[in-house]
């Protein structure tokens, strides 16, 4: 044996050390730059707080919020050159205190992002699954009817259900009942996306719930209290889903 070799123990070690320097968590391969995409909710021009906050709708409805949450799944940037489909599916709850999620994208410069607003019909026909798509995240019906893609709870004066209660699960994906809807939010000229490698970029979405009640249909608590079924009114509801996203903001993180 030669004594003088290194222990093989040492050796593996020594190079598993060195691996997880390198690949720390949230930063960008040589290859790739990182994004971290940040959703914000806001109504009334502020950001939503849950319970404590009044709010009031284009129709003059006062509303409190005790639950908001949504799907967005299916991430595509667009550049002059080529569309990068990054798949995904995640959960943005205000509940929680970190609705930002971190993507590892191309450097390049991209002029537009698409997502679903929702679960496609393929995860919807898969039965209960863990991550995001976890049953234990209140937002699975059935095998039969799939995901909830939005969720809005609260109360109203204005709501004739009891309690004064306002549950909107918006859902469906079945055929002419598919709800999940397509977003696609262009850069402004000069304020392109610039993903860079070894850097970290963050775009902020925001989501307003203004745009919910009064978009492509007028949607007033007094007469849609309740809608926890498929059907004509969830895709009445989904149909003002297309005016609820903007970009808010681009910013490199030093």
């Amino acid at each position: 044996m030669n004594r003088n070799l290194p222990n093989k123990n040492i050796v593996v070690y020594t190079f598993l050390f060195f691996a997880a320097i390198v690949a720390k968590p949230g930063m960008a391969s040589a290859q790739t730059g990182s994004l971290k995409m940040t959703f914000i909710n806001t109504v009334n021009g502020r950001p939503v707080v849950l319970r404590d906050s009044i709010y009031s709708n284009y129709f003059g409805e006062q509303y409190s919020i005790s639950k908001l949450k949504y799907y967005i799944s299916n991430i595509i940037f667009s550049s002059n050159a080529e569309n990068k489909n990054m798949g995904g599916y995640y959960l943005v709850n205000t509940a929680s205190d970190n609705n930002s999620f971190d993507i590892q994208l191309k450097p390049g410069t991209y002029n537009s992002i698409g997502f679903l607003l929702g679960v496609d019909s393929i995860r919807n026909c898969s039965g209960a699954q863990t991550d995001a798509l976890d049953p234990m995240n209140d937002m699975f019906w059935t095998w039969n009817t799939g995901y909830v893609m939005f969720k809005l709870e609260g109360t109203s004066a204005s709501s004739t259900a009891d309690l004064n209660r306002i549950e909107h699960h918006i859902g469906g994906y079945k055929g002419s009942n598919n709800v999940a809807t397509k977003i696609d939010l262009s850069f402004a000229a000069g304020h392109l996306l610039e993903v860079k490698a070894n850097s970290i970029t963050e775009i902020v979405i925001e989501m307003n719930i203004d745009n919910y009640w009064h978009g492509t249909n007028d949607i007033k608590i007094a007469e849609t209290p309740v809608c926890m079924i498929t059907g004509e009114l969830a895709k009445k509801i989904a149909a003002n889903f297309q005016g609820l996203f903007s970009i808010k903001s681009i910013r490199n993180i030093p």
